[in-house]
Parts: structure tokens; C-alpha cells; sequence
């Protein structure tokens, strides 16, 4: 039998449909035996039978669903329309009666609390918090009838509508509940966060309190004092001017009050007070199982729980202990790809690096070198190549993190060292051969020889065989993929950072400046990534002669990208090409160290935007010419810089030996990437010829489908010993993906989850600038053009590429672009060294680019100090 009204003590998690997320919450806290205030919840059946007895409710549930709902002036008037009605319409008999029994066996003596809890409230991804209205202090009966009324209307107000409908609930499938709750009439109220809502910190409690009821805080009417604790510690006290408290009415309803000037500056809870919270506060945590935003009271010093509800703003930790403390850094913000993966791509990169060194967190991967840092070597030289590598902030914020004392106390796991002095000896010794002693012009054969003996090896391997051993040798190549690159490739690819930074080094001690340095970028031989972005130049030079071919490519799609072709004059001789391109690159992509990512050779048209801007943006054959004139400026600055140290002696031919490896060893620098993609490739082939068979067998609804597995589920399905229903599994799987993609991930974070970001990059910047890292120089300015996507590309001639940031699928737009501006990067980094190999301004590491900056904009890009500035406010 469907019940109307609910005690808080026959309500738990399992009522949440009932009762919603508020109601759900407060009968969890009453069961458990936490102080909560009485009450009762009036159920979503009492709200389903409410609008039930109105014929009009069923049209106007329709046109919700059916509104825009960026058309804010129609969700206006419907939302009112939908709340006068509601507020005119009668509670039926029935439920009106029960309503007023549950009312007095709580005691209709007391004033109560008449709160809101939807269906879609308070949930772990979703908390809707403030959506709905809530009334205070309302005493008696007739009042009490009005105000759940209200309380059910407010299910439509503007803020509701609006927060639904982008967050693709359906509105007929949200219901009320409404919570009843005993008001207490407090002298302190606050709110407690079982984790700091500012850094993520899990370990910290944050507590905001002010005198009166707590509505002063929520509604920003009052600052009010800010305690954190942390491990039984009060550890910060920050005491506001409390000038105002809002409280109770004898009568009903509330007023607000101005506080003695005695009291405004008076600490609102005592010592004791904040420690008693703080343990309320993680014992309510561990019962919920996740950090929780609670409102409370204390009324004549008896401190009352009045709601709980997740924090569903922190980004979620990685599966290991808390303690003792560890650093972590984004994989993702190092491989320019900070989007969400899905579970396949994940655990294939788990596969190629140490699963205990790569960790999980919010569908993104973070390295974890904490034995590394726990040494006094590593202290000393990590944050060093941090600032080198990537950007200044992340070192600042490395360096923070591993000088506290709780991270100093833990040495080194015994045998760390010594175990990773064996490993490092022999590839030690290789990088100083080939820093100061083979010839950097052999390095490239060598490479490349190594790259073809594996890629052959990983694709006879997996073509000479099928089923679960196929999958199965998968895993093992992965598995035996990063050592091997990691002893072979390792030792030349890292002569370039190390002779940048001796070069550069030696150019500020020998001529006063390293300016030179920059001008011996450009033009790097052997870059197996530039040589690709003048191929796509080579197909826009060609497409520019075929102007039946550049029309059918402005509307043509990936089914029907080559058959198009035949159909079209000159699509026989592009397509021939096209061909040749995508033999080679064609298992690259935008985000390629994501296996679930589609490559070239499966969405060709991602590469037609970067064909069409090259056309718009540069002349025939600029883009082969610019590159000659790379090598001429190198040329020429290394005779510069020879000129000037001499060319005779020790200093010249330390100088000329670094400047050969630095340009030799920079080509190299993107064929460890190159290899990597292409065995992705082939394991991608093998999975998802699989994935077919599986669909065959109708164990899979579709083959993509298996991008929601990991390897290891992918090869116990196909053995038969997956034991979970595969279909909802993997639903449950996409719908973890969807919130993860909503997900800002951190550039450093600890095992206690706070986020560490590390203090930013001081300098006499212009006022308004937005500030990055300069890591190509030279001063532009010109439309800044919002890149999301590369396949979503429209660059013109003279427009500044924005974009999150760039991995090499997107170095096709590099030769269009005037400059480039990233939110993530560092000066070692892809968009770094490829906008100095092109010879132009380069900004990286500029938090928000892509928001702050708006399309269109005119902007001054100065790579030199590392600056935006936004100088029209006008976009077109």
C-alpha cells in the first residue's frame, strides 16, 4: 500500500523514490541514532495524487519537455504559469488528513521547517542543492497545508526548470517529496564539509558557522567564521564580522537582526564546539560511505544534524590508501589530453605502464612517483625537470607538496633504490654515448630499425591468431611495450631536453643570452610529426588543382569517403595520395594514446578541416618553403653562435657537439609516440575484430560497445566467465563515463585528494593579462580562433589557435595558425616544441583559455614573457 506520509524513522536510502534525496538522507541520520530533529516526509505518491486531480498538468509537463531550454523568457512565463496553478489547487481530503495526523504526533505545539527533496536531489553525481524552495519556522496548521503547496510548485521554478533540462532529466520523471522537520531554535548554525570543498583535501574538515539560523550563511547574507581540522587538529581559524543573524518569530516566520558590535566579532563556536563537529561530521561521512555536506545547529549547546548530503563536486580519488601522504601528477596534462577515457583505453595504458606507478581517478590516469621523491636525488632533480618540462606552477606545486613534514618522515621502500640504480645504470650509460660520443646522424636509422623489427613483431603476433589467444597476446605485447621502449628509444629521445637545457646553459654564460636557442628549433630533421603536417600541406597544394574534389570534401562523411571519390573528377588521383598519407598516418588521430579514440584511417574527415584551413591560410608550396627557411635560420644561428664563441678550442667543439645532438635528437623526439600508436593500432584492430565476433554471438549489442570493458573483462567475456548481465553492466559503464567527461581533472593532487596547483608564474604583466608560460618566442596579434576539436577546425589566414590543448593529431592546424595559446603544456611539451620548430608565438599552461578568451576576439599573444592579452571585447 502506497503510504502519503513517511516518519523519518521508517525512512532510509532504499525510499529515496518516496521521499527523495533530502528525505532519504535524514532517515538514514535518524536510524543511525545522529541527532536529528523530528519529523516526517510527505511522499512523492502525495505529489503524484496532488497534480493527478489536475487535467492540465499532463500539457503542461508536455511543453516543458518540449521547450528550448536556452529560451529563457518562455521557461519564465511557463514555470509561473505552472506554479500559480499549482498554488490554487486543493489538497485532496485523504492526504490533507493524513498530512495533519503526522503533524501531531510530531507536536503541532513546535514551528517546523518545510523543506523540499526531489527524486533527482543529493545524488552522488547530481546534488541539486538549492533547486527548490524552503520555508522556515512555519507553525501551525493552515500554514503548514500552504507551504508544502509551495513547496510542490517550487518543483517550477525557473532555476529548477532550467537546471533539468541541461541536465537532461526529464521532467516528468522528477517528483517531490516534501521534508517536515521540528525547527530548532538555535543560537549557532552552520554548514560542515567533511572534505575542504575549495582543494578536495578528504582529510580536512571545513566548517562555516554564524550566530541564528543557518539561512544567513546559505543565502550569503553574512561571512561567517571558516574553521578547518584535520586529524583531531584545529589547523585554521578565519573570524569574520558577523553583523547580522536571522531568527525565529514567536509568531511564525522569521526576521533579521542586527547583532551587538560585541558579538559580530566573536568567535561563534568554541574550540570544543569545532572538534565535537568535526568527529560528528566524519562519523556521518563513514556511515554515508563518501564526504558529506551537512547543515547544522546548536540549540542550547546540543549540537542538531538538520541535512546531509554528498559533496558531489570533488573529483573522485584513485583506489589507494590515504595514508602515508602521495603525489600524483596528470598523465593527461602531460599527454595534452586531459579528456575523460573510456575503461578500455584506461586499462590498456595500465597495461604498457606499471599499474601501481599509473592510477585511476575520474576516468583520467595519474602518475604516481612517489618512491622516486621519497629519495633525496629525486627531491632535488624532479621538480627541476618538472619546470623544464612542463610549466613552473607544477613545480611549485611539487616542491610544496614534498617538503611537509608528513611526507619527509616516510623513507624510501627498502631495495628502491638499489633496484632502480640496476635498472638505470645501463641506460644511464647509453644517454652519455650518445651525448657525447656516436654520431647524432646515425641515430635516426637506428631508431626507425628498432621501431620496424617491433611493429612487425606486435602485428604477426596478433594476425597469427584469433579468439581469447589473440586477446591474450594483446595483453602481452602491451604488457613488454614500455620496457622495451623505455631501453631502446629512451636514450636518444632524452638528449634533447638534456642538450636544450646544457645549450641553453652555455649560451647565457658564453654570449649573455639564449635567443639563438629558439632559431636551432626550427626545422628539425627526421620529425616524423612535422613531416607529417607538410604532407597535409602537400594534399591542400594538391586539392587547391581539383576544385570538384575541395567541394565534395566540404560535405562529404566517413561512410562514404572513398566510394565518394570515384564519382568526382580528380578524386581518383587525391584519393591515390590520400591513400599513401593514411598508409603511413593513419593510425593517428586527435587524444591517440586513447585506443577507443577513432584514428585517421577509420574517420578520415577529420582531417579535412586541417586540408581547407591549410588552403585558406597559406599560399602554394609556403608551407615546403617555410620549412627550407627553418633550416636556413638554424644554419645560420649556428654559425652565429660559433662565430661568437670561436671555432677553435674546448668551448667550440662542446658547443658544436651540443648543438648536433640537440637537432638531431629533437627529430627523434615524437617517434617513441609514433611507435606507441602504432601498436595501439594494432591491438585496436584485434580487439575490435573480436568485439565483431562477440556481436555475432549476440553477446555484445554493438561492437564499440567493448570500449566499456577493460582488457581483462574483454578476455573473460570471450573465455565465457564474465558473470555480471553484459548489457546493463555496460550502461552502467557509459552512464560513469558521461559524469566523468563533466570532470575538470587536477594537474597534482595527493592521496588525500586535495588539489595542489602550485603558486603562478610572478612577473610585471599588463593589467587584465592572462597569464601562461612562454615557450616560443615572438610578440603576435590577430583573431583568436576557439579550437575544441581539431576535426572541428575553421581556421583562417592570420587567426591564433585557443585550445585546450594539442597532441600531435593536431599539428595539421600548426601551419595555419598565426599563433597558439594552450590551457595545459610546458615548454618540452608537443604544442611547444612544434609552434618553435614553426616559428611561431607559443603561450601554453593559461588556465581557462578556451573560456575566458571568446571566439573571434582580438588578441596579443606574447611568447616571449608569456602573456595573453585580450584587446577587443568585440568577437566576429
Amino acid at each position: 500500500m502506497k503510504s502519503y506520509v513517511l516518519f523519518f524513522e521508517q525512512v532510509d536510502r532504499s525510499s529515496l523514490p518516496y521521499v527523495g534525496g533530502k528525505g532519504a538522507n535524514l532517515g538514514e541520520l535518524s536510524k543511525a541514532g545522529f541527532p536529528v530533529p523530528g519529523g516526517f516526509c510527505v511522499t512523492t505518491y502525495a505529489y503524484r495524487d496532488f497534480i493527478a486531480t489536475s487535467p492540465e498538468m499532463v500539457s503542461f509537463l508536455d511543453e516543458l519537455n518540449a521547450m528550448d531550454p536556452n529560451d529563457f523568457n518562455q521557461l519564465r512565463k511557463l514555470g509561473e504559469r505552472i506554479r500559480i496553478h499549482l498554488q490554487q489547487l486543493e489538497i485532496p481530503f485523504h492526504l490533507r488528513n493524513e498530512i495533519i495526523h503526522a503533524w501531531e504526533s510530531v507536536g503541532k505545539e513546535y514551528a517546523y521547517a518545510v523543506r523540499s527533496s526531489a527524486t533527482a536531489e543529493d545524488l552522488p553525481t547530481a546534488s541539486f542543492a538549492g533547486q527548490q524552495d524552503t520555508y522556515l519556522n512555519i507553525k501551525g496548521q493552515d500554514e503548514l497545508l500552504q507551504h508544502i503547496r509551495k513547496c510542490w510548485a517550487s518543483l517550477f521554478t525557473d532555476r529548477a526548470i532550467s537546471y533539468r533540462a541541461k541536465n537532461g532529466f526529464d521532467h516528468r520523471q522528477v517528483y517531490l517529496s516534501v521534508v517536515v522537520q521540528r525547527m530548532v531554535n538555535p543560537e549557532i548554525s552552520g554548514i560542515l564539509f567533511t572534505a575542504d570543498p575549495v582543494n578536495g583535501n578528504r582529510k580536512v574538515v571545513s566548517i562555516d558557522a554564524s550566530f541564528g539560523l543557518g539561512e544567513a550563511i546559505v543565502s550569503g547574507m553574512v561571512s561567517a567564521d571558516l574553521y578547518k581540522v584535520k586529524d583531531g587538529q584545529i589547523i585554521y581559524k578565519n573570524i569574520s564580522e558577523k553583523k547580522i543573524a536571522i531568527d525565529s518569530l514567536p509568531e511564525g516566520g522569521t526576521v533579521k537582526k542586527d547583532l551587538p558590535p560585541d558579538q559580530q566579532t566573536k568567535q561563534a563556536l568554541t574550540d570544543s564546539q569545532i572538534l565535537r563537529l568535526a568527529e560528528l561530521g566524519k562519523r556521518i561521512e563513514k556511515h554515508f560511505g563518501s564526504p558529506q555536506d551537512i547543515e547544522f545547529c546548536i540549540e542550547n549547546g546540543k549540537i542538531f544534524v538538520v541535512q546531509s548530503r554528498p559533496i558531489t563536486s570533488l573529483y573522485p580519488l584513485p583506489d589507494i590508501p590515504q595514508e602515508p601522504l602521495r603525489v600524483m601528477f596528470s598523465f593527461g596534462h602531460v599527454q595534452m589530453m586531459t579528456d575523460a577515457m573510456k575503461p578500455m583505453g584506461l586499462s590498456v595504458l595500465r597495461t604498457v605502464f606499471p599499474k601501481k606507478v599509473f592510477v585511476e581517478a575520474g576516468g583520467r590516469l595519474f602518475v604516481d612517483p612517489t618512491e622516486v621523491l621519497r629519495t633525496k636525488l629525486g627531491r632535488k632533480i624532479l621538480p627541476k625537470v618538472f619546470k623544464n618540462l612542463f610549466d613552473e606552477a607544477f613545480s611549485h606545486a611539487l616542491s610544496e607538496v614534498i617538503q611537509r613534514p608528513e611526507f619527509l618522515q616516510i623513507p624510501p621502500k627498502l631495495g628502491f633504490v638499489k633496484s632502480a640504480r640496476r635498472f638505470m645504470s645501463p641506460i644511464i650509460k647509453e644517454v652519455w654515448k650518445n651525448l657525447v660520443k656516436r654520431d647524432p646522424k646515425l641515430a635516426k636509422s637506428k631508431v626507425e630499425s628498432f621501431m620496424q623489427k617491433k611493429w612487425t613483431e606486435v602485428r604477426e603476433e596478433l594476425q597469427g591468431t584469433t579468439g581469447t589467444k589473440r586477446l591474450e597476446a594483446v595483453q602481452h605485447q602491451l604488457s613488454i611495450l614500455a620496457k622495451d621502449v623505455f631501453q631502446n628509444l629512451f636514450p636518444y629521445v632524452i638528449c634533447f631536453p638534456i642538450s636544450f637545457l646544457l645549450l641553453k646553459k652555455a649560451l647565457i654564460r658564453w654570449i649573455g643570452d639564449d635567443k639563438e636557442l629558439f632559431l636551432l628549433n626550427k626545422s628539425l630533421p627526421g620529425n616524423i610529426t612535422s613531416e607529417m603536417g607538410l604532407q597535409i600541406g602537400d594534399l591542400a597544394d594538391l586539392v587547391r588543382e581539383l576544385p570538384e574534389v575541395e567541394e565534395y570534401l566540404k560535405h562529404t562523411n566517413d561512410q562514404t569517403f572513398y566510394q565518394g571519390l570515384s564519382n568526382v573528377h580528380g578524386g581518383e588521383k587525391f584519393k591515390r595520395v590520400f591513400d599513401e598519407f593514411i598508409a603511413k598516418y593513419g593510425h593517428r588521430c586527435p587524444g591517440e594514446i586513447d585506443l577507443t579514440r577513432p584514428r585517421w584511417r577509420e574517420a578520415p574527415v577529420q582531417l579535412v578541416p586541417a586540408i581547407l584551413g591549410h588552403m585558406r591560410s597559406v599560399k602554394p608550396g609556403e608551407h615546403r618553403q617555410k620549412f627550407i627557411q627553418g633550416e636556413q635560420e638554424a644554419q645560420e644561428a649556428e654559425q652565429r653562435i660559433l662565430d661568437h664563441v670561436g671555432r677553435s678550442g674546448l668551448k667550440s667543439k662542446w658547443i658544436k657537439r651540443l648543438m648536433e645532438v640537440y637537432r638531431h635528437m629533437g627529430g627523434l623526439r615524437e617517434h617513441p609516440k609514433y611507435l606507441l600508436t602504432l601498436i595501439l593500432d594494432e591491438c585496436k584492430k584485434a580487439i575490435m575484430a573480436e568485439a565483431e565476433e562477440l556481436v555475432k554471438k549476440g553477446v555484445l549489442q554493438q561492437a564499440e560497445d567493448v570500449f566499456y570493458l577493460t582488457l581483462d573483462e574483454l578476455i573473460q567475456l570471450s573465455k565465457g566467465e564474465f558473470k555480471q548481465d553484459v548489457v546493463s553492466f555496460i550502461a552502467d559503464r557509459k552512464e560513469k563515463y558521461e559524469w566523468h567527461q563533466t570532470l575538470k581533472p587536477p594537474r597534482l593532487m595527493t592521496s588525500e585528494g586535495e588539489m595542489v596547483t602550485g603558486s603562478p608564474r610572478k612577473g610585471e604583466f599588463p593589467e587584465g593579462a592572462l597569464i601562461g608560460n612562454p615557450v616560443s618566442a615572438g610578440v603576435v596579434e590577430g583573431k583568436a580562433r576557439i579550437v575544441l576539436k581539431p576535426e572541428e577546425a575553421h581556421l583562417n589566414e592570420g587567426e591564433i589557435l585557443v585550445a585546450p590543448h594539442t597532441d600531435p593529431g593536431w599539428t595539421p592546424l600548426f601551419q595555419s595558425a598565426k599563433a597558439l595559446v594552450t590551457e595545459v603544456g610546458g615548454l618540452m611539451t608537443h604544442g611547444a616544441v612544434v609552434a618553435r620548430e614553426y616559428g611561431i608565438p607559443a603561450v601554453v599552461g593559461v588556465d581557462d583559455a578556451t573560456k575566458k578568451i571568446k571566439d573571434g576576439q582580438m588578441i596579443r599573444v606574447d611568447g616571449n614573457q608569456g602573456f595573453v592579452e585580450i584587446l577587443s571585447d568585440e568577437n566576429g
